[in-house]
């Protein structure tokens, strides 16, 4: 793969280079029982529940990491290169252009919770489950598989906007790139730190800075929660999947009250019968 950058900071140039494949369950208008993930998750508080032990009891959020404010000249960007590169154990080398930029690689792990779009197969065509297209307009919805993780290789003038579109070009997807959001997440202390990236931000800066292992720094996409869902936002489709996932849980947290509340009435009752009066 060729090294090069662009001299323009309004053009950056970056390319992609992926190392593992993707593949998940689809499911469209055409496929009303096809099986979805959780989207929301009802709790009930009637009954206590043993807790998980969650790495997210220790997660910080919007820490400020001390490298993202570091002002390097170009002799200090050589230098850090220089000393990156020998702290690598593989060939996903940043390399310096005479521009003064350099190009580099990142990781971006997935944590979306969401199905995302993409478009239809084209008429006459053939979608990815091998059938023949209808010709019907519509979007198909798609689960990125939990934990996925792409290398992408940038120029340090790639901004963190550009590197979610490039990553969104990847698989297709047709969402507003503005409903995903990049994550910086470090490990300190015991503590996980969490902040979000600035869409004009530079990841590839942020990666040279904190050093090539993943525990000081890694870079996760997920959704870009701003507060309340802006249900506008989504396609008919999409709300329509919605409102399958919602159905499908609410039947299935029903049915487990139902479940709690009669096994909760049968051992009164044992306990009833088998207490003595008086």
């Amino acid at each position: 793969m060729a090294n090069t950058a662009s001299s323009s900071d309004k053009t950056p140039s970056f390319e992609k280079t992926w190392g593992s494949s993707t593949s998940s369950g689809y499911c469209s208008e055409e496929e009303p029982d096809s099986e979805f993930e959780q989207y929301f998750t009802a709790r009930t508080s009637f009954f206590p529940q043993t807790r998980k032990a969650n790495v997210n009891d220790n997660v910080k959020q919007d820490e400020q990491i001390e490298w993202g404010k570091q002002e390097l000249n170009t002799a200090d960007y050589q230098q850090k290169v220089k000393e990156y590169n020998a702290q690598i154990n593989s060939n996903l080398f940043m390399n310096m252009n005479k521009d003064g930029s350099y190009t580099g690689f990142i990781k971006v792990q997935f944590k979306l919770v969401r199905p995302v779009s993409v478009p239809p197969p084209k008429k006459g065509g053939h979608d990815a489950r091998g059938k023949k297209a209808s010709g019907v307009k519509r979007r198909t919805s798609f689960y990125l598989p939990k934990d996925a993780s792409k290398h992408l290789h940038i120029s340090s003038r790639t901004s963190a906007r550009e590197v979610i579109e490039a990553l969104l070009k990847k698989f297709t997807v047709v969402d507003n790139p503005g409903k995903f959001a990049l994550f910086e997440r470090s490990e300190r202390h015991d503590q996980v730190y969490v902040r979000k990236v600035s869409d004009d931000e530079h990841p590839l800066r942020l990666r040279l800075c904190a050093g090539p292992n993943e525990k000081v720094l890694s870079f996760v996409l997920k959704e870009n929660e701003t507060g309340e869902v802006n249900w506008h936002a989504f396609s008919m489709p999409e709300l329509k999947n919605f409102l399958r996932i919602l159905q499908r849980e609410e039947e299935e947290h029903v049915k487990q009250i139902v479940q709690r509340y009669a096994l909760a009435r049968t051992k009164m009752r044992e306990a009833l019968a088998g207490s003595t009066p008086g």
